[in-house]
């Protein structure tokens, strides 16, 4: 009887208590959307709820609201409806990804009540699917790989979304590419627009922004590298000769560069290795040749001069270090070929007159002839030549040899009467009106006959210098 008296007693000083406001033994109730483990929001931007069931102290409320997934804490906007908390992420949901709205910690009413809340509910947005991978790639991670031909493949688990993949590739070093999809967009190729350099470490890296066609994205990075070394053999010139051209072939003369290279001949040069085509504006001369480079193979190229080197020459054939092959490898070092051409000038042997006067004729020398006055001051003379002419060459020499008076200025004018070739190396000549000197009075008459590349030649061979020999005129 004593036990129940004291109850009643409790029971009625309570609510004593709390009609005087000192105290309030209420819950506060809370409910939380998704309300279900493993719910799936419905979009990309669908708001997560929080409704109490009373004033909050509204900072406090959000101090112990927090969303996080597998990547660390959501980022969102936190808003108030009445008594209800609204999050809505910044940046949209991703599909396919376990996220974690958590409620933990001690908040408290307006109205003086606190509660203890420790709340985890696990949820989806748009759908479930699990997130793509790759599957393979090639190169594989540290491949040592070619330079040509070479492409990037990756090969995912599920069709991927074209722009979020190709935006979240990465490449160090590689510049332009293509991006080639197949395979119901489940295999991507990355193409270089250029051959990539040799011997160089490539990195590549796919973000995990990289989403599947359902939105779901990766759930890593990925990164590989690989390096373009399986070729190391550095490229060689292997060889330099004269060639000849016939029917549309470059025939090697079997000759040597230095003591072999003819007139109307080209210059092959071989390499070690499949050559890229830049290499034919590798190759110079020194002294400057004129001329053309062609490549007649993968590993070789022919230099046509568009005329013959001048004799007794000495010239530097030179490839520049810089030439590469078909990978990208520099032969590393310029290369130097020096040769004089087997070009010799044209000469003039002698100089014969009718009497026997006979010269080894050089510039500006003095030859007596002697002039028949019965045959009408007539002088008859033969040059003799160290190389043959054909039939147009011998045509246009006769016609480029010259003789005229000299001294004194009161010589009348002389003609041309003959010519003929004896053989195909020795002309002969004979002009008239010549009239001899005295002793006190001297005749001279200048012989000119034109040297260098526009004067005579034979056979593409010419004249070192004019040749001028000063005939005196004698009875």
């Amino acid at each position: 009887m004593y036990h129940l008296r004291n109850n009643i007693f409790i029971i009625a000083f309570t609510v004593l208590l709390m009609s005087c406001g000192y105290i309030d033994l209420r819950t506060v109730d809370v409910t939380i959307t998704p309300s279900k483990q493993d719910t799936i929001l419905p979009d990309a931007y669908s708001p997560l709820y929080v409704r109490f069931g009373a004033e909050m102290i509204k900072k406090e409320a959000e101090n112990i609201f927090f969303v996080t997934s597998g990547t660390g804490m959501v980022e969102g906007d936190r808003s108030w409806n009445g008594n209800t908390l609204v999050f809505v992420p910044v940046a949209p949901w991703n599909a396919g990804t376990r996220y974690t709205l958590s409620l933990s910690g001690t908040v408290r009413s307006i109205d003086g009540r606190e509660i203890r809340i420790d709340r985890h509910i696990a949820f989806y947005a748009v759908n479930k699917f699990a997130p793509p991978y790759i599957e393979c790639h090639s190169p594989v991670d540290g491949e040592s790989v070619r330079v040509t031909g070479l492409s990037l493949e990756v090969r995912f688990s599920r069709s991927m979304d074209r722009y979020s993949v190709e935006s979240s590739f990465s490449t160090e070093g590689m510049g332009e590419k293509r991006f080639i999809w197949s395979d119901d967009d489940t295999v991507l190729r990355l193409v270089p627009d250029r051959n990539l350099s040799p011997w160089t470490v490539y990195r590549w890296t796919l973000k995990a922004t990289a989403k599947s066609m359902d939105g779901v994205p990766l759930a890593k990075a990925v990164s590989a590298t690989f390096c373009t070394d399986l070729d190391r053999i550095v490229p060689e010139v292997s060889g330099v000769y004269p060639a000849l051209q016939s029917d549309g072939r470059w025939i090697p003369t079997g000759g040597r560069l230095e003591e072999d290279l003819g007139p109307g001949l080209g210059i092959v040069v071989e390499f070690s290795k499949p050559m890229a085509d830049e290499v034919t504006r590798s190759l110079r001369f020194d002294p400057s040749l004129a001329g053309r480079t062609e490549k007649l193979s993968e590993k070789s190229m022919v230099f046509i001069p568009s005329r013959d080197p001048d004799p007794e020459i000495s010239y530097t054939l030179i490839i520049s270090g810089d030439a590469k092959d078909t990978e990208g490898i520099k032969i590393g070092s310029d290369y130097r070929r020096t040769f004089i051409a087997d070009i010799p000038f044209l000469k003039i042997l002698s100089i014969n007159d009718s009497n026997g006067m006979s010269i080894n004729p050089h510039v500006n020398q003095v030859m007596p002839v002697f002039i028949s006055e019965v045959d009408g001051g007539l002088v008859r003379f033969t040059i003799h030549f160290s190389l043959p002419f054909n039939n147009e060459e011998k045509q246009k020499t006769a016609l480029a040899i010259s003789l005229f008076p000299f001294f004194p200025g009161s010589l009348d004018p002389i003609a041309l009467r003959f010519v003929s070739w004896i053989s195909d190396d020795i002309l002969r000549m004979e002009w008239e009106c010549l009239k001899p000197g005295s002793s006190g009075q001297p005749h001279y008459y200048r012989l000119s006959i034109p040297g260098g590349r526009s004067g005579i030649e034979s056979g593409g061979m010419y004249l070192q210098e004019n040749i001028t020999i000063f005939m005196e005129a004698t009875k």
